[in-house]
């Protein structure tokens, strides 16, 4: 199904889902970046810059609670926290390279375990994408398979047009339902042409190819001079749209407290430590093979899909200037 809506249409009906109560997350200026954050007005959105940290937040959040507790006489008391609470959400103006990483991380989080935490916010939120008519030299969604008009992952896709406003598309069952409960701010498509889209200067991987040598070479002088310079900051999982690592922690005191679910990173040099002191992953360049065997083998073996949507974050804001896209080539050569 298409529609066509304004955007001044658009801003109006982002006034009205804040108004009916609804919780409206989009891009804004958040400080001196553009973050995924809830809106408070329709006038908050912005189009026009890629947010610094990925859309993931929505659905698997930097911190979260699991539960609280507080000694009581010689008992614990437990007091779940309660997914159904999680309030009904239009992430909106989702970059393709975002929404593409939502169905990776739903096989991670409905595979042996299912997340309830995640999985209610997945499915209290309806995601509307917006294609993307620009792109700068860390972009590489086309060397992974998609695209920057990839509707993957959005039940709703925006596509700028060229007088203004946005053909809108839907994509699922969600979408279509969205489009008919706001049919009064939509229009029938009048023809009119869609900007360009972006044009990423990368050349498509073969990423068969790149598993292959993966596959074979655990054990590799290779991956010394691969990973030699990242220090382990973790700064390229916490804005990755695809990584997942968490841990869990609790806080407080003997009387009560919280536990409550972290973001983690694979680069960190105590992620792997055992309770015995041994570390397999002892040194920076072992850390970092994980990185990109878990992106690019571990996962395709489990899920038969790469962990890398291609959009560019992780080189960035690396301090060290690692470029993934680099590594991949070098790989692809070997």
């Amino acid at each position: 199904m298409q529609k066509q809506i304004t955007e001044a249409n658009l801003r109006l009906l982002i006034d009205s889902l804040l108004l009916k109560g609804q919780r409206v997350v989009g891009p804004r200026q958040s400080g001196a970046m553009v973050l995924y954050e809830p809106l408070s007005s329709a006038s908050d959105l912005v189009f026009n810059e890629q947010p610094r940290r990925s859309a993931k937040e929505a659905f698997f959040p930097i911190c979260e609670d699991l539960l609280e507790y507080r000694k009581n006489g010689q008992q614990i008391d437990l007091e779940d926290i309660e997914p159904s609470r999680f309030p009904e959400t239009v992430l909106i103006g989702v970059r393709p390279c975002d929404a593409a990483a939502m169905p990776v991380l739903d096989s991670v989080f409905s595979w042996d375990y299912k997340d309830q935490f995640y999985l209610e916010r997945r499915s209290r939120t309806i995601i509307i994408g917006l294609a993307c008519t620009s792109a700068d030299d860390a972009c590489f969604c086309t060397a992974v398979g998609l695209s920057p008009g990839d509707s993957k992952g959005s039940d709703l896709m925006f596509s700028h047009l060229v007088n203004g406003g946005f053909l809108v598309e839907s994509h699922t069952d969600k979408g279509a339902l969205f489009l008919e409960s706001w049919k009064d701010r939509f229009t029938e498509p009048d023809g009119s042409k869609t900007l360009p889209l972006a044009q990423p200067e990368a050349t498509p991987f073969d990423l068969k190819k790149i598993k292959g040598w993966l596959d074979d070479h655990f054990e590799d002088p290779a991956w010394d001079s691969i990973a030699t310079r990242c220090v382990g900051c973790g700064a390229c999982a916490f804005v990755c749209p695809a990584c997942h690592c968490f841990d869990i922690i609790d806080e407080g005191t003997e009387k009560s407290g919280k536990r409550r679910k972290f973001w983690d990173a694979c680069g960190f040099s105590k992620f792997t430590n055992h309770a015995s002191g041994h570390n397999p992953r002892d040194l920076q360049p072992k850390r970092y093979r994980n990185r990109i065997m878990h992106k690019f083998k571990y996962y395709d073996d489990k899920f038969g899909q790469n962990l890398c949507t291609g959009c560019g974050r992780c080189i960035r804001v690396c301090p060290v200037g690692i470029d993934i896209a680099g590594i991949l080539e070098e790989i692809e050569k070997k």
